[in-house]
């Protein structure tokens, strides 16, 4: 597994590379446990796909940490439920409710979608309510492209660059030899990453970071 994350000056990190030969609960738990022992400190926001291990890792090490489902993965999920003919325009009709300005906007047409199309697809409609708030968490975080906190996309594309590059390769005599080398190649990338400009503004992470705090802090009384 590779953690991707960005940091308080808006850069891109890796911050984890992790061997994991299952996605349980207990394995996610540990994974977070390594990352906080070595310094993490106030995340505001995970983003992944609906595996219920991390999810239930996220409520239990990142206590307070938003989860957004990653919305790319949840229209999979929907339109795998609807018929092969039909795909293309329900698709379009489903990504509306992730372009929506606001998160009220976005349940409106959500629900909208869901009245008329509960009768021809119900398991596709069933699936879509089920999901549909851990979806819609980034519109949590107004000041930040949604784009970029909306979906796995970023490391979605880390990680097919890394199974190119060891595919060359082929077998690995051990997995500290496969680790090794995608630590090689991932430390190329962070280096490109120091000197690109910021992947998301400064002032907008601050601002998330103290959205955050606010809301801890509320909670807390």
């Amino acid at each position: 597994m590779i953690a991707h994350g960005v940091n308080s000056a808006g850069n891109r990190e890796i911050l984890a590379i992790e061997p994991m030969f299952d996605e349980s609960e207990d394995s996610w738990r540990e994974f977070f446990h390594k990352l906080k022992s070595r310094g993490l400190r106030k995340v505001c926001l995970v983003i992944s796909d609906a595996h219920s291990g991390i999810q239930a890792a996220v409520k239990k090490e990142l206590v307070g940490t938003s989860w957004q489902r990653c919305k790319v993965h949840f229209m999979r999920n929907i339109l795998a439920k609807v018929p092969h003919k039909e795909k293309a325009r329900f698709s379009a009709l489903l990504k509306q409710i992730w372009l929506q300005p606001d998160r009220k906007s976005a349940r409106r047409v959500a629900e909208l979608l869901c009245r008329d199309y509960e009768k021809r697809f119900p398991e596709a409609i069933r699936c879509l309510e089920d999901g549909l708030e851990d979806s819609l968490q980034f519109f949590g975080f107004p000041e930040i492209d949604s784009k970029k906190i909306s979906s796995t996309n970023m490391p979605e594309r880390t990680c097919r660059e890394v199974r190119q590059r060891s595919r060359v390769i082929g077998v690995f005599p051990s997995v500290d030899s496969w680790v090794r080398l995608v630590t090689c190649y991932l430390m190329e990338y962070s280096e490109d990453w120091g000197v690109d400009r910021s992947y998301i503004q400064k002032e907008k992470i601050e601002e998330a970071m103290e959205r955050n705090q606010a809301f801890m802090a509320q909670a807390a009384n």
